[in-house]
């Protein structure tokens, strides 16, 4: 066969296939735009009946968007938009972040806290997602997608780790990394000393760390009860992390 012939063959092929996939709508559009993404957010917000939410570390850019669309999600949920949200421990580790979120619960929303890495990610009723396009801070943009496989596949995706994310309490929120990680040791049978010892810091470190764990459960001294005993139960029982 004639090499001109067979590439002239395959090039009418690919442009036939190239024409068939321009009828298809693939569903995913790039938004560069900071105010066209809230609009569009918003739009869905007060069409929507339902929507799942998973939010990363804080970065001041994701607190931005949370506070301006925030008037929105609150009528949503009052007309009652259902809300589940999945957000990184670190957010609630920052004040402003956990009162939002507190004040989102507060309206009816269900919430649970991971340590895993997660991506910013909105699904509103299985029928448009938004996607941040890249997983960095600060990284502009986000995909509006309408193609149903893939949403199909973020709802599971958000389902597994829902079912992975650990139940939000208060206060158990409120610890911080290191004091969640001191109570984690002291879990293991460890002293003062001991934890003070793995950690690489100094015994009265440790002891610092231990008191506003107390504090933070709310376990005020007493002759009967143990609060170190006390800790290590709240943190058997998954409700500190």
């Amino acid at each position: 066969m004639d090499e001109n012939v067979s590439l002239a063959r395959l090039a009418h092929r690919l442009e036939e296939v190239v024409g068939e996939l321009r009828g298809i709508p693939v569903g995913v559009e790039r938004l560069e735009d900071g105010e066209l993404i809230l609009q569009q957010i918003a739009h869905a917000m007060d069409t929507s009946d339902e929507v799942r939410a998973m939010y990363p570390a804080g970065t001041p850019e994701v607190g931005r968007r949370g506070r301006r669309n925030m008037p929105e999600f609150l009528d949503a949920l009052r007309r009652g938009m259902r809300a589940r949200l999945i957000v990184h421990t670190s957010m609630m580790d920052d004040p402003v972040s956990a009162a939002r979120i507190r004040e989102m619960h507060a309206g009816g929303t269900l919430y649970r806290i991971t340590d895993e890495p997660v991506q910013q990610l909105l699904v509103f009723d299985r029928s448009v997602a938004f996607l941040r396009i890249t997983p960095v801070a600060h990284a502009p943009g986000a995909l509006l997608i309408r193609q149903q496989s893939l949403i199909a596949a973020f709802v599971d995706l958000f389902e597994k780790t829902w079912a992975r994310s650990r139940e939000a309490t208060e206060p158990a929120y409120r610890l911080t990394p290191r004091e969640r990680e001191v109570l984690a040791l002291i879990a293991e049978g460890r002293s003062n000393s001991a934890v003070a010892r793995a950690l690489s810091v100094t015994e009265a470190a440790v002891g610092k760390h231990v008191a506003s764990v107390f504090a933070k459960l709310e376990l005020p001294h007493t002759e009967d009860d143990n609060r170190r005993v006390l800790a290590v139960l709240a943190y058997l029982r998954g409700s500190v992390r």
